[in-house]
C-alpha cells in the first residue's frame, strides 16, 4: 500500500470513529435507559393487598408506583425498591412478593419515562424520583426512617447509594452494583472514549464514604452485565456483608428474587 493510500485509510478510520462517537453522544440515553413493558394491570391484580400510589417529584412529575403490604408476620419495616435500567415495575413483582412474605412492606419505584410514567430518564431525574419515594414513605405513610431499607438493583444500586447520603434510612442493600456506569461502559465499548462522552455517570463508589448505615451486597458469580469484580469492589469499599452466588447471571431468578436476596435484606434490616 502506498503512503497516500495508507493516509486515506487512516483518515477514513478516524472519520468512522468520529461518527460512531457522535452517535454515541446523541443516542447514549437510549442505550442506558431501556423502559419496556408498561403494566396493563393495577397493583391489586398482581400483589396481595397491593395498590397504585403516586409519587410527586420536586420537578413537578406525578409518577405511578406500586405499594405492597406485608403478607407474612409483619416486621414493621419497609423496603424501597429501585430497579435497574430495563423493564418496568411488573418485572419486580416476584421480588415484592418475596419481601412481603418475609414481613416487609414494599414500595416498587417506577422511574420517569418507565412503565407509562411521564418524563425522560436521566441521572438527576432518577435521583429526584427516589427522593420523591422517600418523601412519600416518611411524610405520607409515616414510615420512620430507622425502619426503612433501601434495595437497589444494578443501576438502582447507584441511585439509592446516593439517596442514602441525602436522606436518613436504616440500611442499604445493593444487588449487582457497579463501581460506576462509566466503568461498565468502558468495558462494553472499549473502542470509544466513554469517560469523556458519558452524560449520566452514576459514580456509586464516590458516594460510599458518606454512607453511615449497614450495607449488604449480593452479586452473581457469572454476571454478564455487571462484572462481579465491580460488585466485590463495592462490597469491600463499603465494608459490607457480601454474598456471591456462584454461576448465577444478572437476570437469573436466584438473583432477582431468590431466598439469598431476601436474606440479604433481613440481615441488615430492622427486625
Amino acid at each position: 500500500m502506498s503512503a497516500s493510500a495508507a493516509v486515506r485509510v487512516g483518515a477514513a478510520a478516524v472519520a468512522v470513529l468520529l461518527v460512531v462517537a457522535a452517535l454515541a453522544w446523541l443516542f447514549q440515553r437510549r442505550l442506558v435507559f431501556l423502559p419496556f413493558g408498561v403494566p396493563d394491570e393495577p397493583a391489586a391484580a398482581v400483589l396481595d393487598g397491593g395498590r397504585d400510589v403516586v409519587l410527586h417529584t420536586e420537578d413537578g412529575l406525578a409518577l405511578t408506583a406500586w405499594w405492597a403490604p406485608a403478607t407474612g408476620s409483619a416486621r414493621g419495616a419497609t423496603v424501597l425498591v429501585a430497579p435497574g435500567n430495563a423493564g418496568s415495575r411488573a418485572l419486580r413483582v416476584p421480588l415484592a412478593r418475596a419481601l412481603a412474605a418475609e414481613g416487609f412492606d414494599v414500595l416498587l419505584v417506577e422511574y420517569r419515562g418507565y412503565g407509562g410514567n411521564p418524563g425522560s430518564p436521566t441521572e438527576e431525574g432518577l435521583a429526584a424520583d427516589v427522593r420523591a419515594a422517600h418523601r412519600y414513605l416518611v411524610e405520607d405513610r409515616g414510615v420512620p426512617p430507622e425502619r426503612l431499607v433501601l434495595f437497589g438493583e444494578s443501576l438502582g444500586a447507584a441511585v439509592l447509594t446516593r439517596l442514602a447520603t441525602e436522606r436518613p434510612v436504616a440500611a442499604l442493600v445493593l444487588r449487582s452494583p457497579f463501581t460506576s456506569l462509566a466503568d461498565v461502559g468502558a468495558r462494553v465499548y472499549p473502542f470509544l472514549p466513554v469517560r469523556v462522552l458519558l452524560r449520566d455517570r452514576f459514580p456509586l463508589m464516590e458516594y460510599l464514604p458518606a454512607v453511615r448505615v449497614p450495607v449488604s451486597v449480593v452479586a452473581g458469580g457469572a454476571d454478564e452485565i455487571v462484572p462481579v469484580g465491580q460488585s466485590r469492589a463495592v462490597a469491600a469499599a463499603a465494608d459490607a456483608a457480601y454474598l456471591e452466588l456462584p454461576g448465577v447471571r444478572h437476570n437469573d431468578p436466584e438473583l432477582v428474587s431468590g431466598p439469598a436476596v431476601v436474606a440479604a435484606v433481613v440481615r441488615v434490616g430492622p427486625g
